[in-house]
């Protein structure tokens, strides 16, 4: 089975860029190379549990991609199963652009990164705004975070992948 993200990103665009580039044959060994990446294993979901900070990209039903960053206590992202996360979202600016993006086009990525141990992690899927659910609400809060939970993000999973650490700079967390 290819790398599941390859079949979700690699478009026939894409595709032609990587050969116009010189890198087809590189993208051709990716999508072959097993696992497929098409469920979150062990070594994720504690990437995640231990996560604080994440963006979170969606694409309005014309195209036009949005990217906002979400955050909150380390662990507000969810991992409900190897194939599902959740989060959730709570006041911001009254904007609405994610949950309205969700409306129209459920398609969404999220990026997780890990800027003291160099770690960037990609994850494709299709979400859901959830605005009753109260055992899903319990199942995302916090009672010691002072935030309210307004409604919740549901993700299905359906690729992932870890960035390569070129380039990447190594920042350390100030501690309070």
């Amino acid at each position: 089975m290819p790398r599941a993200f390859t079949r979700l990103a690699f478009s026939p665009a894409v595709k032609a860029a990587q050969a116009r580039y010189g890198a087809r044959a590189h993208g051709e060994l990716l999508e072959k190379r097993d696992p497929p990446r098409d469920s979150l294993n062990a070594d994720l979901s504690a990437f995640i549990a231990a996560s604080d900070s994440f963006f979170i990209a969606t694409a309005s039903r014309d195209g036009w991609p949005h990217v906002q960053h979400r955050g909150g206590p380390a662990g507000f992202l969810k991992v409900l199963d190897d194939r599902t996360l959740a989060f959730g979202d709570f006041s911001g600016n009254k904007q609405y652009i994610t949950t309205g993006n969700l409306a129209e086009n459920d398609r969404v990525m999220l990026f997780l990164i890990d800027y003291e141990r160099g770690r960037r992690l990609k994850i494709w899927g299709r979400a859901s705004v959830i605005d009753d659910d109260p055992a899903l609400f319990r199942r995302v809060s916090d009672p010691d975070y002072p935030a309210e939970v307004e409604r919740v993000i549901r993700i299905a999973v359906e690729a992932w992948d870890l960035n390569c650490r070129q380039h990447f700079p190594k920042l350390v967390r100030a501690r309070n």
